[in-house]
């Protein structure tokens, strides 16, 4: 799977079970990310989705980080290291089959909408003060 191809956005291939299986990951994956993962390299990280292959064997974990490149780098590089340690405790956690494959994809949803945020309330002081 590939994080550039499909995104968040539209049915995963219609299926109530693969779509009942990502939420449980995100939140399993969320508690695991919050309140056991101890790595000082990962900042402020929220798992924003999950999306999965038909068959349940590749996960693709959409995770958005606040913080400049450098600490954006820095916390994929702790979650690629973690990332079997994180594997191995949502196994623990969820009752599958087979245990999927974990890829992590950096969620830029939030960064870019604080760009236009930005963007929106420099336009609208532009046009209270005339310019």
């Amino acid at each position: 799977m590939d994080c550039e191809s499909g995104g968040l956005d539209g049915e995963t291939m219609g299926s109530r079970r693969v779509s009942r299986v990502e939420e449980a990951c995100k939140e399993e994956l969320s508690e695991i990310l919050i309140r056991e993962l101890k790595d000082p390299r990962i900042g402020f990280a929220t798992i924003t989705g999950v999306k999965m292959t038909p068959d349940l064997k590749h996960a693709q974990v959409y995770v958005s980080v606040l913080g400049s490149r450098d600490e954006v780098d820095r916390t994929f590089k702790g979650l690629e290291s973690a990332k079997g340690w994180m594997r191995a405790h949502l196994g623990k956690r969820l009752r599958l089959k087979f245990l999927p494959e974990i890829e992590f994809c950096h969620d830029e949803s939030s960064a870019e909408a604080q760009k236009l945020e930005a963007l929106f309330r420099k336009g609208s002081e532009e046009i209270i003060s005339g310019d």
